[in-house]
């Protein structure tokens, strides 16, 4: 076994620890010599090399058995990592708290240097919703600037398709589309999710995209995970962009995680069109009565489209527009200068 062999499985090894924040994985990182030294270590050895009470199940010998088994669908399946730390790692990534210990990826991770937007929106994406994405995205590829996403159904979707049409076009001399686009998955990197997908996923990499995942492979898409990594996506980017979010989506929870990174979060006028206010009402509905039995918290039907307009988020019509937002003074595109009167 090679020595490059051994520094991968010690760096699996140490991601696939759920319970051990970044830090604390770049701090055993320094202390350990090799992938043994991690296996032999007892949850109370963790526990004093962190000073933290940890309430965890370990078992350091199993866990070195399954990192060896993902090394070996790394190098099967030829996917690559970047380590945090690593000149190669994203830098608006790399400033956030808590960033991915290591980000696997397929395809040409290069992407995420440049300029980025992070594109977002709910699954019940309404017609003009997938139109805006769409475009926005084809747009946004044609101006150099990779869109990134979630590659679930709806808008996420959409928008990976927009730019890798760019793409595409550009390679036939339509137009000259030098962006690329970006998905992040809720699961190991050698699964799409969702499996109707995978096409997709396939163009993303042709076009000179990356699909990427802080997780191992073989780890499971769960509930939880979609939420970290709609954190990713909107790490990925200096702003996110909303097209259409019914309240308490996914959606709104990356545009929160943007506000908290101190990302600009800005929303697309198809969010409030008739079909989309439509979605949001049934959604609104299931959501009260779900917080009524109390299987929903009050944060999550209290983070609605509106809390973010009456805070100043701006709102757009395209990609152009987009443009002018980030450069113009606060407030020239908010709802306070009626950008919601013609509907």
């Amino acid at each position: 076994m090679s020595n490059k062999t051994d520094d991968i499985i010690l760096l699996i090894s140490l991601a696939r620890i759920s319970f051990l924040n970044l830090t604390e994985k770049l701090n055993l990182l320094k202390k350990l010599d090799s992938y043994n030294d991690l296996a032999i270590l007892s949850i109370e050895d963790i526990k004093n090399i962190t000073s933290r009470n940890i309430r965890a199940v370990w078992d350091g010998r199993q866990n070195l058995l399954a990192a060896r088994k993902e090394a070996a669908i790394l190098e099967a399946k030829k996917i690559k990592y970047l380590l945090y730390g690593d000149e190669a790692y994203p830098a608006l990534l790399k400033e956030t708290p808590n960033a991915p210990f290591m980000l696997f990826y397929t395809g040409d991770a290069s992407c995420l240097t440049g300029r980025t937007v992070s594109v977002v929106g709910t699954r019940r994406i309404a017609p003009e919703a997938k139109r805006a994405a769409v475009q926005f995205a084809y747009d946004a590829a044609c101006d150099g600037c990779t869109v990134v996403s979630g590659l679930a159904k709806g808008v996420d979707g959409a928008a990976h398709t927009g730019a890798v049409n760019a793409r595409f076009d550009s390679f036939e001399d339509i137009v000259s589309a030098e962006g690329r686009t970006a998905a992040v998955l809720p699961c190991g990197i050698d699964t799409v999710v969702p499996s109707g997908h995978k096409a997709l996923a396939e163009q993303i990499v042709k076009t000179g995209g990356c699909i990427v995942s802080e997780y191992v492979p073989g780890t499971p898409a769960e509930n939880w995970r979609f939420v970290q990594r709609n954190r990713i996506v909107a790490a990925l980017s200096p702003a996110t962009v909303v097209i259409q979010a019914p309240d308490g989506s996914g959606a709104l929870i990356t545009a929160q995680y943007a506000l908290d990174y101190s990302r600009d979060v800005v929303f697309h006028k198809a969010a409030f069109s008739r079909n989309a206010e439509d979605v949001r009402s049934l959604v609104k509905s299931q959501l009260e009565k779900d917080f009524a039995a109390g299987n929903v918290s009050k944060g999550k039907i209290e983070n609605t489209c509106e809390k973010y307009i009456e805070a100043g988020a701006p709102i757009i019509e395209n990609y152009k527009e987009y443009c002018d937002c980030m450069t113009a003074l606060p407030g020239t595109y908010s709802l306070k200068n009626e950008q919601l009167n013609l509907f």
